[in-house]
């Protein structure tokens, strides 16, 4: 007993379960051979299966074996947690999105994007705000606004509609006002960065920037500065584009709550804006940038689309750099542009892609953009998914029809997998998201984040501690059977058409294979809120699903409906 009792107080609450176990299958032992009363052994049994949840069953001197080499692993968690681990140290173990046989694309130089000519500054400040990134580009080029004028523009409408959006966290305005002054005098000088040369623009405040915190929108940060440069922020500035605000994220990236407030919806500012990529796309659909960056683990860029009435691109896993970026799971975290037009996307994902010393998960590969005939794709969708009947089935339904008359030929397609357990594998996230914060559990600053119940981070994070590390490998093992399976059913089209939240786990499914999505505004509910459509595409092949959703697009026109916003 005092063994027990020794081990007990060294491993405390990360190997807790199993000293549980070990006292509660003796009170098992014991009740077996004595009697109990029937109060007593509901207890026991309830509380025994309560804290035993790795259901594993060990005779008494198996758990005496076990016991007796509990100090050895208290002794190495102890000298991992003394050793300096920051956020951004990824793991050694790294994920390979690539199903057998896949062969990557081969890598190609940056598109010439066509800048048109002819265009000029509209008389009204709203059709100024809502101009595409082509028209923008184009006024810069011809004079009729300079960089440090459309800079300041979008600066002046963040500040106006910020109190009524709570989009942004930080304003970075010395340095967009610089950087505009700066991409001007090139310009004069007659050097082009091209399309996005002295375009606005915000990033999701979890992209380290020198001279502005990096709050990762939870109170526990809210005065963090990191000294580097994200990748995504350097890959545009190379482009020329103009950092203007650090957007707001739900805390810890999940939901729309963030230490301060709730990001709006500007269809319905008394709805949330979703998450986690709240700001970039509320700023974006309220017409305070031409563009934004956003991120998804697990919907975190479909989602707020989805809300906001955006464009959003979830690019396929290792496209696009995280480096400086929050790491909430190293294997499904991803970086990808909120537009208000899939052409738009194309555009920023185009300056964004590529290699970046600083990520060793990338991977290089070819893309290329061009408009594409509707008839001559294979386009699958989620038969399933659109038979049901659910509360905006009607507007998923009406967008088969409108591909129909685009000259689609839609095949009917299933997703599921029902040999796959497909949500428990969602264990992944959760433990690499434990690892990622596991000093904000540990120091218990984890009771700064404003969500505190069952399904918030603080709880998720402490629940994870009982994540077998036998558990996570097997979880990610079938994840190698998921991503066979996707590949072998995506291969055969170019695209598939799925609704963005009915119809099984596909979010999660796609999240956890790598697949790319983009995410487009299909109608608007009663409320005035806007709903969605995504097209799901295979690995490395952004430029169809993002052709496809401009022609979709062109058709239907609801990617470009404003928002009522207050003095507009």
């Amino acid at each position: 007993m005092h063994r027990v009792g020794l081990t007990f107080r060294g491993i405390q609450l990360f190997t807790g379960a199993i000293l549980m176990a070990f006292l509660l299958f003796s009170c098992k032992s014991k009740k077996e051979e004595t009697e109990v009363e029937p109060h007593v052994k509901v207890v026991i049994d309830s509380t025994y299966h309560a804290m035993n949840p790795m259901d594993l069953v060990f005779d008494t001197l198996e758990l005496a074996m076990i016991d007796s080499g509990m100090a050895d692993l208290v002794d190495a968690y102890q000298s991992i947690r003394a050793y300096d681990l920051p956020n951004t140290t990824p793991p050694a173990i790294q994920f390979n999105p690539l199903p057998h046989g896949f062969r990557i694309p081969e890598p190609t130089p940056k598109v010439n994007w066509d800048i048109p000519s002819g265009i000029t500054r509209p008389a009204w400040e709203a059709d100024l705000a809502f101009m595409s990134i082509p028209g923008l580009a184009s006024l810069l080029r011809s004079g009729e606004i300079s960089c440090l004028a459309l800079t300041e523009f979008y600066l002046n409408r963040l500040k106006k509609y910020d109190p009524q959006l709570h989009c942004v966290v930080t304003l970075t305005e010395e340095y967009a006002i610089k950087q505009a002054k700066k991409m001007d005098a090139e310009l004069a000088a007659g050097k082009d960065r091209g399309i996005l040369h002295g375009i606005p623009y915000g990033a999701k405040d979890l992209f380290s920037f020198p001279g502005y915190p990096t709050t990762w929108g939870a109170g526990a940060y809210k005065d963090q500065m990191i000294d580097e440069t994200a990748g995504i922020i350097s890959k545009l500035e190379e482009a020329g584009a103009v950092l203007v605000a650090k957007t707001t994220l739900g805390a810890l990236a999940m939901g729309d709550v963030w230490f301060a407030d709730t990001t709006r919806n500007p269809w319905n500012p008394e709805e949330g804006s979703s998450g986690s990529s709240a700001g970039s796309a509320s700023a974006t659909a309220a017409g305070l940038v031409p563009f934004a960056i956003g991120t998804e683990t697990w919907g975190s860029i479909v989602s707020p689309a989805t809300r906001c009435g955006t464009t959003g691109l979830r690019p396929t896993y290792g496209r696009v750099t995280r480096s400086g970026a929050m790491a909430l799971s190293w294997s499904m975290d991803k970086v990808g542009p909120i537009c208000r037009s899939a052409a738009d996307c194309a555009i920023v994902f185009d300056a964004i892609r590529g290699l970046d010393p600083a990520d060793k998960t990338l991977i290089d590969a070819g893309y290329t953009y061009a408009e594409v005939d509707l008839s001559q794709l294979k386009i699958g969708y989620f038969k399933s998914a659109f038979d049901a009947e659910y509360d905006v089935s009607r507007f998923d339904k009406q967008t088969l029809r409108v591909l129909r008359k685009l000259g689609a030929e839609l095949i009917p397609v299933e997703l599921d997998n029902d040999d796959i357990p497909l949500y428990a594998l969602s264990i992944i996230l959760q433990a690499e998201a434990a690892a990622a914060f596991d000093d904000l559990t540990r120091s218990n600053r984890d009771t700064l984040l404003v969500r505190q119940h069952r399904y918030a981070w603080p709880n998720v994070f402490r629940t994870a501690r009982y994540i077998t590390a036998v558990e996570y490998i097997q979880a990610n093992r079938i994840r190698h059977d998921l991503i066979e399976e996707y590949h072998k059913k995506m291969q055969d089209f170019d695209v598939v058409v799925t609704p963005s939240f009915q119809g099984g786990n596909q979010l999660l499914a796609t999240n956890l294979t790598g697949h790319p999505v983009v995410v487009v505004p299909n109608g608007f509910k009663e409320n005035g809120s806007p709903v969605s459509i995504s097209f799901l595409g295979n690995l490395f092949d952004e430029e169809t699903i993002l052709a496809v959703a401009a022609a979709y697009q062109e058709a239907t026109g609801f990617h470009k409906k404003r928002p009522e916003l207050t003095s507009d």
